[in-house]
């Protein structure tokens, strides 16, 4: 049952959660989904059924919860997520984030490590505002950002164009994990396809190799793409994190 929660921002966000034993699990979506997509909703059901307690919510700007997606940033969403799991979880989380969401569940590893039993990144996205601007934009694009504070790009995943702000651009460059030490100190497990065309497999093998801690895997899924939710795939999570709370 979706439920409200204000945050100490001012910001209303959507949730759904389930009681059970800890450590609990947090899930955190991308770049512009929702707590519906079907791996939160699988992980969800995976999670009752094992009696395990488990938190999914919309950032502001995105899914139920109200504001513009454009007036959003990295750090406003890192917020977001701190503020539902102090608010709404017990101990530390088993947090498990898609894409935007793993750069938003390394966020919180440093910001709030005592919160954090262990870490699943699927298509983890670290620093993705750093590559859309230098990589993906055209000279237009970033003129376009210069003069209007924002551009479009076209999306494989909605109808209507992604919306890029220079307030996320300059807000990312803030919030950037791999320019920095990156300490994971507990079960960390890193998900990637190696059909993933928009965070490719070299990511995954960056991340890997910046971050530091006693217990970090990465698997590549041959033929996987970015959004990891065959059966096989979610299977595939669901063991992760069987895994990574065995470890915890």
């Amino acid at each position: 049952m979706t439920e409200f929660l204000t945050t100490p921002q001012g910001r209303r966000l959507a949730f759904d959660r389930s009681a059970g034993k800890g450590p609990g699990i947090v899930f955190l979506g991308g770049f512009r989904s929702d707590m519906e997509g079907s791996k939160a909703r699988f992980l969800h059901g995976w999670a009752q059924a094992q009696g395990r307690a488990f938190l999914r919510f919309d950032y502001s700007g995105h899914g139920q919860s109200p504001g513009a997606f454009a007036d959003g940033c990295i750090g406003d969403w890192a917020s977001d997520a701190s503020a539902v799991i102090e608010a709404l979880t017990s101990g530390p989380q088993i947090l498990v984030g898609s894409s935007m969401g793993g750069w938003i569940a390394l966020l919180l590893a440093r910001a709030m490590p005592d919160r954090v039993a262990g870490l699943v990144g699927i298509a983890a996205a670290p620093d993705f505002t750093e590559v859309t601007w230098a990589e993906e934009l055209t000279d237009a694009q970033r003129a376009e950002v210069a003069a209007t504070g924002r551009t479009t790009m076209a999306s494989g995943y909605a109808d209507s164009p992604y919306v890029f702000t220079a307030k996320l651009f300059e807000d990312g460059t803030r919030n950037r994990v791999l320019a920095a030490p990156l300490s994971l100190p507990f079960p960390t497990r890193f998900l990637q396809g190696t059909a993933d065309a928009d965070v490719l497999p070299q990511v995954a093998l960056r991340l890997l190799d910046h971050a530091t801690g006693p217990d970090i895997r990465l698997t590549l899924v041959k033929d996987a793409d970015h959004r990891f939710s065959t059966p096989d795939c979610l299977d595939l999570i669901a063991r992760t994190i069987e895994d990574a709370l065995e470890r915890a």
